[in-house]
């Protein structure tokens, strides 16, 4: 067993030693001087989209993107690195079948997707949209005013990932209480009271006050939020989806705002993308729809950065990588 050990300390040791090729796209050409200084065996190629393909033909890894073309032409290559959490554009047969290790921005986009969920329920609980109309018109109209109370209100966060646990420890920040659903079984999270598989969720829908969408968009997870769903919603429910648009079904959704089943909703993602003029979801007042931008804060770039910074030296000296995703499933 020790002889074994060595040798694979040896090994490692010795793949570690081996130059590598990492070509590198998109907003990572611009730190390949410095992630030369994290991989000084490594020979970094900044490509564009009509040259990836030649390339990438003798590349180890890839950071940015992957396409049929390109994984056909790339004979060597050993890790792709996606920029986004979503790795659904990614997932084509050649690519999934293969050994090649795929890494994406899971976990790193929780914080400020956690916060663009809340600011869209918030807009719609507090009447902000309301105000926001008012101000416009230079109007003070006080005395009808509404407000929801999040205090005591019950959450289900369907997807209880990086973006999911941190929606759910923000829901318990404002006293609710939080179920989860998850294919996976959750580690223990101090925020959520329990968690359910997806072929459970009808039994927990009935109970939110508050629905948040954080899954990933799988063939699992297509349309999980589909008429039957909706109709379990409690009366007067809030919906909120933050993931990818694909998760819920649309004209259900419309139904269930135009029934008066559901407060309201806040829609960072549609299906379909964008929302084209004259979609029924626009007449809603009670919907707050902002365009796919919940990944966008200042912290988010130096999170990506050091993400990549430490795997690029990890793939360099033959190390485990962070943020590995099951190409089978999705995420």
């Amino acid at each position: 067993m020790r002889l074994l050990a060595l040798l694979s300390v040896l090994a490692t040791a010795a793949l570690a030693q081996q130059p590598v090729k990492i070509v590198v796209t998109g907003q990572g050409v611009a730190w390949i001087p410095e992630l030369k200084q994290v991989a000084p065996n490594a020979t970094f190629v900044a490509s564009k989209t009509d040259t990836l393909a030649t390339d990438a033909a003798d590349a180890d890894a890839i950071l940015g993107t992957i396409n049929p073309t390109v994984f056909t032409a790339a004979k060597k290559l050993r890790w792709v690195h996606i920029y986004s959490a979503g790795v659904e554009g990614y997932r084509f047969p050649e690519f999934i079948n293969s050994n090649v290790t795929l890494t994406n921005g899971k976990i790193i986009q929780g914080p400020e997707i956690a916060d663009h969920a809340f600011a869209l329920l918030l807009a719609m609980t507090r009447g902000i949209t309301r105000a926001a109309a008012d101000r416009a018109k230079e109007e003070w109209p006080k005395g009808d005013w509404k407000a929801i109370e999040l205090r005591g209100k019950t959450a289900v966060v369907i997807g209880v990932g990086g973006i999911g646990s941190q929606i759910a420890t923000r829901a318990q920040g404002f006293g609710m209480t939080v179920i989860g659903v998850d294919p996976k079984d959750v580690p223990f999270h101090p925020a959520i009271s329990y968690v359910v598989p997806p072929d459970r969720i009808d039994t927990v829908l009935p109970k939110a006050d508050v629905i948040f969408v954080s899954a990933p968009h799988t063939p699992q997870s297509e349309r999980m939020i589909g008429p039957k769903q909706f109709d379990l919603m409690k009366k007067g429910a809030w919906f909120v989806a933050v993931s990818r648009g694909k998760l819920y079904d649309t004209p259900s959704l419309v139904k269930a705002l135009d029934s008066k089943r559901l407060a309201g909703a806040g829609l960072d993602v549609t299906d379909p993308e964008p929302l084209p003029k004259g979609h029924p979801l626009w007449k809603f007042d009670n919907v707050v729809i902002t365009p796919h931008i919940a990944t966008v804060s200042d912290q988010r770039d130096a999170r990506y950065r050091e993400l990549v910074f430490d795997n690029v030296a990890r793939f360099a000296k033959g190390e485990p990588l962070r943020n590995i995703v099951d190409k089978v499933k999705g995420y």
